[in-house]
C-alpha cells in the first residue's frame, strides 16, 4: 500500500454536467402529494422549482473553484482512496483538527467555518484558538474511493483518520464531528487515546439511561419524544439504507431528482429552518452539498455506512476528554447524565437556542465558539 499523499483538484468534465442538465429536464414527476405539506416528503412544486434552478441558473463551476482554492489531496488508506482538505492555519501553536461530516453532508458543509477556526485573529479570536484542519470524506462518499468489499464501519473509518493524522506528521490532534461524523469522532477517542487530545461532538450518540425512566427531566421527555418521531416518521431513509442501500442506489445514481428529493428532504427535517429549507440555505449551498453525490454517483455507496454501522451508532466508552453541543432541532437530544455514561470525561456542555443537525452550516458563529471553547481546555 502506498502512503503517498498526492495533491488533488477537482476537474468534472464539461461532458457530465451536460449529463445531468439533460436528466433534470427529462424528469419523469410523480403526481403531487394529497395534503398541503411536507408531511409525504419534499413537495412536488419545490422539487420542480429546485431542479429547474438545479438545470438553467445553478453554478458548479463556481463550487468547484471554491473547493479547489483549498489544499486538496487523496492519499490510499487500506485499499481505499481518501480525499482530503487541509488548510493549514498561519499560527504556529494552531492545534490539528480532523472535522468528519455525516450523511447527507459533505465537505461542504464546513467552507463557513474554515476560515474562522484557522485564521481567528480574522475572525474576532485570538491567535492561540488556531486549528489546522483536516477535512476528509468518508469512503463511498464525494471524491473519495468507494470500497469493494465489505468492512468501512464507524471503527474502521475511525482508524484511517488516526492513520491519516499520523500520516500528516501530527502526533497530537483533535477530532470533531456531526451525524456519522460524531460516531466516527466518537471511535476515534475511544481508539486513539494516546494521540487524540480530545474530541468534539454536536450529535451527543448516547443511548437513555434505563435507571433515569423513573425521574425523567422535562428535557429528557422531549428527547425521548423526538427519538419516538424520529422512529415513526423521519426513519424510513435509514432503514432502507441500513438494509438494501443497493437497490436504492439504482434510483438515486440514475435519477438527479430522485436523489435531489431523498437529501433534501432530511435538510428540511432536521434543520432549525421554520418550516423551509432556504430559510437557512440557499438553494446554492442545498446544490453544492448534493452536487458531492451526484457527480461521484454517491447514492449506493454512501448507504453503505448504514448497512455496516447503524445498529451499532452508541456502543463504546469514550475516555477522553469530551465536548459536547447540543442544537435544539437536533434528531436526538441526550441528557448530559445520559451522555456521561458513554462519556466518561465531558469538560464541556452547551445547549443552544437556535439550530439543528447541520451545526457548521447554519449556525457556523456558534458551532466555531463551542469548538474555540473546548479544545481551550486540552491544547
Amino acid at each position: 500500500m502506498s502512503t503517498e499523499i498526492r495533491p488533488y483538484s477537482l476537474e468534472i468534465q464539461q461532458s457530465e454536467l451536460d449529463d445531468l442538465k439533460r436528466r433534470l429536464k427529462n424528469t419523469r414527476w410523480p403526481d403531487k402529494e394529497t395534503p398541503d405539506d411536507w408531511s409525504q416528503g419534499l413537495p412536488l412544486a419545490y422539487a420542480q422549482e429546485l431542479c429547474a434552478y438545479w438545470a438553467d441558473q445553478y453554478d458548479w463551476r463556481r463550487c468547484e473553484a471554491m473547493l479547489n482554492g483549498y489544499d486538496q489531496f487523496i492519499t490510499e488508506i487500506d485499499g481505499v482512496d481518501i480525499h482530503f482538505l487541509h488548510i493549514k492555519s498561519k499560527h504556529d501553536s494552531a492545534l490539528p483538527l480532523v472535522i468528519t461530516h455525516g450523511w447527507p453532508g459533505s465537505v461542504i458543509e464546513f467552507h463557513k467555518v474554515i476560515g474562522p477556526l484557522t485564521d481567528p485573529t480574522a475572525h474576532g479570536g485570538k491567535a492561540e484558538d488556531a486549528f489546522h484542519l483536516v477535512l476528509p470524506t468518508i469512503p463511498g462518499y464525494g471524491f473519495s474511493g468507494k470500497p469493494t468489499k465489505p468492512g468501512w464501519t464507524v471503527e474502521k473509518v475511525g482508524e484511517a483518520w488516526a492513520q491519516l493524522m499520523a500520516r500528516l506528521g501530527y502526533g497530537r490532534y483533535g477530532a470533531q464531528g456531526g451525524d456519522w461524523g460524531s460516531a466516527v469522532t466518537t471511535a476515534i477517542g475511544a481508539q486513539d487515546p494516546d494521540h487524540c487530545a480530545g474530541i468534539h461532538i454536536n450529535m451527543v450518540a448516547a443511548a437513555p439511561d434505563p435507571d433515569t425512566m423513573n425521574d425523567l427531566t422535562e428535557k429528557e421527555q422531549a428527547a425521548l419524544a423526538s427519538l419516538q418521531h424520529y422512529q415513526d416518521w423521519d426513519s424510513g431513509y435509514s432503514k432502507q439504507q441500513s438494509t438494501r442501500p443497493q437497490t436504492l442506489g439504482y434510483g438515486l445514481v440514475d435519477s438527479p431528482a430522485g436523489q435531489c428529493a431523498w437529501i433534501v428532504e432530511k435538510y428540511w427535517s432536521w434543520m432549525d429552518c421554520d418550516g423551509h429549507p432556504e430559510n437557512v440555505l440557499t438553494k446554492d449551498e442545498l446544490l453544492d452539498n448534493l452536487m458531492m453525490y451526484w457527480l461521484p454517483g454517491a447514492g449506493a455507496s454512501s448507504g453503505r455506512l448504514y448497512w455496516q454501522s447503524f445498529g451499532n451508532f452508541t456502543a463504546g466508552e469514550v475516555k477522553v476528554p469530551t465536548g459536547c453541543s447540543l442544537f435544539p432541532k437536533e434528531i436526538f437530544r441526550a441528557s448530559q447524565r445520559w451522555a456521561k455514561k458513554r462519556y466518561t470525561d465531558i469538560q464541556f456542555w452547551n445547549e443552544h437556542d437556535k439550530g439543528g443537525h447541520f451545526a457548521a452550516f447554519e449556525q457556523p458563529d456558534a458551532f466555531v465558539g463551542d469548538v474555540r471553547a473546548f479544545f481551550a481546555k486540552v491544547r
